[in-house]
């Protein structure tokens, strides 16, 4: 990934999530975190993964939440990263998080299983 590339690509990820968090007033939107951005190599499309604190129905409302707001994001977007064309945002809900605690509730268990009887420790 070229400089050029990172840095907008960090531009935007910063700038929505100050517009998110500032200029949007939708109920929708509770929790929402920006924490990624993959902008297309033409810088035609940039996809922005969140997360949200909450079940499903508050991924399914918050989503809803920022498609609805898209316009507004994409506006606000322009008058603050410095490109050429604005690019056509996606919103797309980030699992890793979710993954991730998973994963550490599943060592969490391994950990605290009990160990063998099968002999004395080293």
């Amino acid at each position: 990934m070229s400089n050029k590339h990172s840095r907008i690509t960090e531009d935007i990820k910063r700038a929505v999530s100050d517009i998110i968090s500032r200029q949007v007033k939708d109920p929708r939107l509770g929790m929402v975190s920006i924490t990624d951005v993959d902008l297309s190599r033409d810088f035609s499309v940039a996809k922005i993964f969140f997360s949200v604190l909450g079940d499903e129905q508050a991924i399914q409302d918050s989503l809803a939440g920022l498609n609805n707001a898209k316009g507004f994001i994409r506006t606000e977007l322009a008058r603050r990263v410095r490109m050429r064309h604005t690019p056509e945002i996606v919103f797309v809900y980030d699992e890793s998080l979710e993954r991730g605690a998973r994963i550490n509730a599943i060592l969490r268990e391994l950990n605290v299983a009990p160990e063998s009887d099968g002999g004395e420790d080293l």
